[in-house]
């Protein structure tokens, strides 16, 4: 899959040997949506990327606030940081505060 020095997208017909492959999904769905990714090229695909990560990080921080409504905007952001850090970098970066439950 990496070819001249760039990484590039399996063709169709090897996606089904990834472990990436929706078990959700028809093959059929599968080959559609890596045709679909193909044709947005790499920056198309990037701004995939990012949007998606947007959306997740969205989520998580309406699941803390859902859970901890009594979190203000610093709780929640520290409650993000140890979901997406973890405890150890979270006690390095912000040794002064408290972990508070994501």
């Amino acid at each position: 899959m990496i070819g001249r020095g760039r990484a590039v997208l399996p063709r169709a017909d090897e996606w089904q040997d990834l472990a990436m492959v929706q078990t959700d999904t028809s093959a059929e769905a599968d080959r559609v949506q890596v045709e679909a990714y193909r044709r947005m090229g790499g920056a198309g695909r990037i701004a995939a990327l990012f949007r998606l990560n947007e959306r997740a990080r969205n989520l998580a921080m309406a699941g803390i606030r859902h859970r901890h409504p009594e979190y203000d905007e610093e709780r929640q952001r520290l409650a993000f940081a140890r979901l997406v850090l973890g405890d150890e970098l979270v006690r390095k970066v912000w040794p002064d505060r408290d972990l508070v439950e994501p």
